[in-house]
């Protein structure tokens, strides 16, 4: 009998979703951090970006890795739709400035399109309420270069320019939470065309 009911438990138990980011609606943390853009470091700031319109903050687990290889080719390809749209673009991880100096000129990724984020600390994944994991000792990254970071989990952020949580998406394929980081960013220009 307990096993039945442990069995009928378990499908409610693995529907729950994991994800404890912010909220859409929830006010977007500001950030400074070290970023790079082709292959040259700056001082980014979310407040400077926004001031330009709507950004999206994708968080993800580390450069040089599969599914971040693919998610970053995606926005690269994506970059021209997406400034179309009013919106700008800004990766965070957990990398370090020089890793992210090499991965944002890499023109089969980045293609120094957008800038890429060091949250070497984690403070900004912190502050976004963004789950990190250990890295395995010994993981290396595709080039087969050790990884000595924590991975932030995959999600992203539409932040308007008023500074609040348009869209938080997570579990999503790295190409998927592209197509939808995308497809939010068109409405809200479709939203204030008709507004006009």
């Amino acid at each position: 009998m307990k096993n039945l009911i442990l069995k009928s438990l378990l499908p409610a138990v693995f529907a729950l979703p994991v994800m404890a980011a912010l909220p859409e609606g929830h006010p977007a943390p500001d950030f400074q951090a070290q970023a790079s853009l082709a292959g040259k470091a700056f001082n980014y700031t979310l407040e400077d970006a926004l001031k330009k319109g709507p950004v999206v903050v994708y968080f993800y687990p580390s450069a040089y890795t599969g599914g971040c290889n693919l998610q970053a080719h995606s926005f690269a390809v994506n970059h021209e739709k997406f400034a179309a749209a009013g919106a700008s673009i800004v990766g965070v991880s957990l990398d370090s400035i020089e890793r992210l100096n090499d991965f944002s000129a890499d023109p089969n990724y980045c293609a120094s399109k957008f800038p890429v984020a060091s949250d070497a600390d984690g403070k900004i994944s912190g502050n976004y309420d963004i789950a990190v994991k250990a890295a395995a000792p010994g993981k290396t990254d595709s080039r087969g270069v050790e990884i000595n970071h924590g991975f932030a989990e995959r999600t992203t952020f539409v932040v308007t320019p008023n500074g609040k949580i348009a869209a938080t998406l997570g579990g999503l394929k790295p190409e998927e939470n592209v197509a939808k980081a995308l497809e939010i960013v068109e409405k809200l220009a479709a939203d204030r065309s008709k507004a006009n």
